[in-house]
């Protein structure tokens, strides 16, 4: 196609929904989660065909991607995970559905639902399980439940919980810890409300993991986008991006010739390199230079050398019959984004989401 490019396979998508599905017990629900551009995607598209596909939920991190969702048409639920008070009326004018999970955001987020005439605005509570990030405490029940019995703006849809290790099988007695401390919480909730919010707390590595935790719903992100974070799981899914750019012109340089800004590259003997138009401002970091990071072109790998540019990249191709024009793979479905990520003692999830939005989305349908 000739230009550098992120290609989309909405049926990997539809494979991988099918798979993770399978996994579910009868009646759990499944919420996708699409935020970032749906790792690094194209949000809408998915989230356009996880809606055909019969998806129960979305999850987006902010509430601008939630706005992004409805202008694309999407109806169904969407719970906003980090919401912040300067977007309350963004939350409720595109009837997304915040977490609320301390007590400046649900004071503040009440307040605004009943100043806006709200009834029983659907909300969900977030607990800090041991993650350490976002969440109220075990201790707030109480605190909780005095709130909502002076307010009739809002109701609790969903009671949740985030795991932090659940794909690491190492840490298999903490998870369990965290989730008998989501259930403790959600029995004390659920004991004293007079309705039933319904529960979730498994990520895709948990739904592999821990069946046992499905509770009510499920949430997964990852697996959504082919990964699922061992080598068995990635076996059994498939990615749906691939980046991939082509060759702009292809030097020799002679022994004791640099390569790149700073001459971070010094030829050893006569040498062919390539250039490629993708560079840190598309999302390959500068840490794949010099040697760490890889592209592969025609099933070879090609060596980064010198320092990653803005928009460009050189490659060592002098052991690889190329020519200007050929088609370059950063990551597709044979040279996984998990592989080319541990150059730099990275994630999958990091390379997927840092592909700028200046690279052209190709759909494949």
């Amino acid at each position: 196609m000739g230009v550098t490019r992120l290609e989309i396979d909405l049926k990997a998508l539809q494979h991988n929904y099918t798979y993770l599905r399978s996994k579910l017990s009868k009646n759990v629900k499944m919420m996708g989660v699409v935020k970032a551009f749906g790792y690094g995607s194209d949000a809408c598209e998915v989230a356009l065909l996880l809606e055909e596909l019969g998806i129960d939920y979305f999850a987006v991190a902010y509430a601008y991607e939630g706005k992004a969702l409805r202008k694309a048409g999407v109806k169904s639920r969407i719970l906003v995970l980090h919401p912040q008070p300067d977007n309350f009326h963004m939350i409720i004018k595109h009837c997304l559905e915040p977490s609320l999970y301390s007590p400046r955001v649900f004071k503040g987020f009440s307040a605004f639902a009943k100043a806006q005439h709200q009834q029983n605005y659907p909300v969900h509570l977030k607990f800090n399980t041991g993650l350490n990030r976002l969440g109220f405490w075990e201790n707030d029940t109480q605190w909780i439940l005095e709130q909502l019995k002076e307010t009739h703006a809002i109701k609790v849809t969903s009671i949740f919980s985030h795991l932090a290790a659940s794909e690491d099988l190492k840490e298999q007695e903490f998870t369990k810890n965290q989730i008998a401390r989501f259930t403790k919480i959600a029995s004390t909730l659920l004991n004293s409300l007079d309705y039933t919010p319904f529960l979730h707390q498994s990520n895709t590595s948990a739904i592999i993991n821990y069946p046992e935790a499905q509770f009510d719903m499920v949430r997964t992100g990852i697996g959504l986008y082919g990964y699922g974070n061992t080598p068995e799981e990635d076996a059994k899914l498939q990615p749906v991006s691939s980046l991939k750019s082509v060759i702009s012109q292809i030097h020799t340089i002679e022994p004791g010739e640099t390569v790149g800004y700073n001459r971070a590259y010094k030829a050893s003997d006569y040498q062919k390199t390539a250039t490629i138009p993708i560079g840190h401002a598309d999302g390959i970091s500068r840490a794949y230079g010099n040697g760490v990071g890889y592209v592969t072109i025609h099933g070879k790998k090609a060596p980064i050398i010198g320092n990653v540019c803005m928009d460009m990249l050189m490659v060592n191709v002098t052991d690889i019959n190329c020519k200007e024009g050929d088609e370059v793979v950063i990551f597709d479905k044979h040279v996984s984004a998990v592989d080319v990520s541990a150059t730099i003692h990275s994630i999958s999830y990091e390379l997927l989401t840092a592909v700028s939005q200046r690279v052209k989305r190709v759909i494949l349908r």
